[in-house]
């Protein structure tokens, strides 16, 4: 869509007023970053609440503990023998192993905020919008944002809340808030209903009405077509992880 000449000048905000403004007033928030889009800061904390929320799961829960689960609740623990099991415990035990958790953890976020901006951007111009991949960046790590710190600080809570022995550790990898159909089902033995089930989140929404705010701010898309971009790539998304428990059984967050 074109800007009409009479439309008047964008709005500009500091890197904290957009931080502020994005949990009280989304588009006030989008508007600004359709002039400045900016991205680091929030990708930084989005990381920042993944590998905080890890180690302190890893902490709390020890990870001998976490080791251990991830060995008996694998598809391939059948057909281990006890020696077999401890080997495979004892290598997950490992300083390189431990480090390349949270490693895994930034270069995941990473690629989901590279892969999952440039389809906002495609899909924004599919639909007749202007969208550059750094404001699809901005849309993307803003609408990231509240629902991953939100939900963080209740994991958190929730973590010391409870007592190590009740904590699910399979089911509580991706936080103990859980907010999706997914506590409907074993997860370990319906990996692929659990994350089919598992998409269909409260926090997840929350990003996506986000996502929909910005794209009409920034890439000036009607509300309909708004919400169908950020809908198909969500799809796409929850696609891919439904592939990926298909093929290795494993519950996908």
């Amino acid at each position: 869509m074109n800007e009409s000449p009479n439309r008047p000048p964008e709005q500009t905000a500091s890197a904290q007023e957009t931080f502020t403004a994005i949990f009280f007033e989304p588009g006030r928030a989008f508007a600004a970053l359709r002039e400045r889009p900016r991205f680091l800061v929030a990708t930084l904390i989005v990381m920042a609440t993944f590998l905080v929320y890890n180690f302190l799961f890893t902490q709390r829960i020890g990870y001998e503990n976490i080791a251990r689960a991830n060995v008996e609740n694998s598809p391939q623990a059948a057909s281990l023998s006890a020696e077999d099991r401890e080997r495979a415990i004892e290598m997950q035990m490992r300083p390189t192993i431990r480090a390349l958790g949270y490693v895994s953890v930034i270069i995941s976020v990473a690629l989901a905020f590279a892969i999952g901006s440039a389809l906002y951007m495609l899909g924004a111009m599919a639909m007749g919008g202007a969208l550059s991949y750094r404001q699809a960046l901005s849309i993307w790590a803003y609408s990231s944002l509240p629902p991953a710190l939100v939900k963080t600080i209740g994991d958190v809570i929730l973590l010391f809340i409870q007592s190590p022995d009740q904590i699910d550790i399979v089911r509580s990898r991706g936080g103990l808030v859980h907010a999706n159909l997914s506590l409907l089902v074993d997860i370990s033995a319906h990996p692929v209903l659990g994350t089919l089930l598992g998409a269909i989140d409260l926090f997840a929404f929350y990003g996506l009405f986000l996502a929909a705010t910005g794209m009409r701010q920034i890439a000036r898309l009607s509300p309909p077509v708004a919400w169908m971009v950020v809908l198909i790539v969500w799809g796409l998304g929850v696609a891919v992880r439904l592939l990926i428990a298909l093929l290795f059984n494993v519950p996908i967050a």
